[in-house]
């Protein structure tokens, strides 16, 4: 298969001349471009992105994979990558994954092939060990926690945040306390749901299953969740939800139905939507939009080679009380 180291030796010129004129750059020997444009003609070479590339070695793309892309918490973290991006000259191309594994690794082969300059993953679906065998293609960064030594990360410590929740209901009399989060499984949920259940024990509360609602994402998921507890005989007195779209759900379908919030039910929401604001959810929240432009500044220095350090950088939430409380 012909390529550009080709092209270049049966024209007596550098690679880099090759490829100004692929690109149709100027400073090209009108002869010379003219005598390039046969040769390419003639072994019917078509470029590609690693060619177009090839001088520079990069090419100014990164990739970032998210799993839904109408999520305000995850276009928040692109809101940051997109400002640190544009302020180093840099692309972004979006992959919703949809938590698929095989849509995941189908991003990191364009890592592989050279066709991103490095990754950032907002959240994962693939084990570590999956993930770190693309490292050695170009960086990776997670906007998660994560204990591999050869990825980067900028995370918020869920344990933590779930952890302040539950001290603050506790201290405010709560002990039948009930969650919502998303994938049951994933390393942020088992997190949470870890420090809900430390934080029931030290004051001998038992956890209901009933009280306990995964694979919630949206405003609607909130909305079912109020409808499966007014058909409980005993309910929470309290809900810890892992995002404020979510809380924002539950307190809407909640004074429909004539639940007075606090006072039938207590709401406290995770991370920094702008709707906990608008609708008075006390929430623990943290930057999404510093967690995105803290990932980009860990790949770009990667990529560029200032600084190849594996960094795990956490953020810290803080509790805002509002009317949910």
């Amino acid at each position: 298969m012909p390529n550009i180291k080709k092209i270049a030796e049966m024209a007596g010129v550098s690679i880099s001349t090759v490829s100004r004129v692929l690109n149709n750059h100027p400073y090209v020997n009108e002869e010379k471009r003219k005598e390039i444009l046969s040769i390419i003609e003639k072994l019917n070479y078509s470029q590609n992105s690693n060619a177009i590339h090839l001088v520079r070695g990069k090419t100014n793309v990164i990739g970032v994979l998210l799993p839904f892309v109408n999520h305000q918490y995850y276009s928040a973290i692109i809101e940051g990558i997109s400002k640190m991006a544009a302020k180093h000259h840099y692309n972004i191309m979006l992959c919703q994954t949809g938590y698929s594994p095989e849509k995941e690794i189908e991003v990191l082969n364009m890592l592989k092939m050279k066709k991103l300059d490095g990754v950032i993953i907002c959240s994962t679906i693939n084990g570590w060990e999956k993930l770190e065998k693309y490292v050695k293609f170009g960086p990776i960064v997670t906007c998660e926690e994560t204990e591999s030594t050869s990825l980067s990360s900028v995370y918020i410590d869920h344990y933590k945040t779930f952890a302040l929740g539950m001290e603050y209901l506790i201290k405010h009399g709560h002990t039948q306390i009930g969650y919502c989060i998303g994938r049951n499984h994933s390393i942020n949920s088992l997190n949470r749901k870890r420090a809900y259940l430390d934080a029931l024990s030290s004051i001998q509360g038992i956890p209901k299953e009933e009280w306990k609602f995964a694979d919630c994402f949206t405003v609607e998921d909130g909305t079912h969740v109020v409808q499966s507890l007014l058909q409980m005989k005993e309910r929470p007195t309290a809900l810890l939800v892992s995002c404020n779209h979510i809380a924002a759900g539950i307190v809407r379908a909640a004074s429909k139905s004539g639940l007075s919030i606090p006072g039938d039910l207590t709401i406290i929401g995770c991370d920094d939507q702008q709707i906990a604001e608008i609708l008075d959810i006390t929430t623990i929240a943290h930057s999404s939009i510093d967690v995105g432009a803290d990932a980009f500044t860990l790949l770009h220095d990667q990529i560029t080679k200032k600084n190849e350090e594996i960094k795990k950088v956490e953020l810290f939430p803080k509790l805002t009380e509002r009317l949910t409380t």
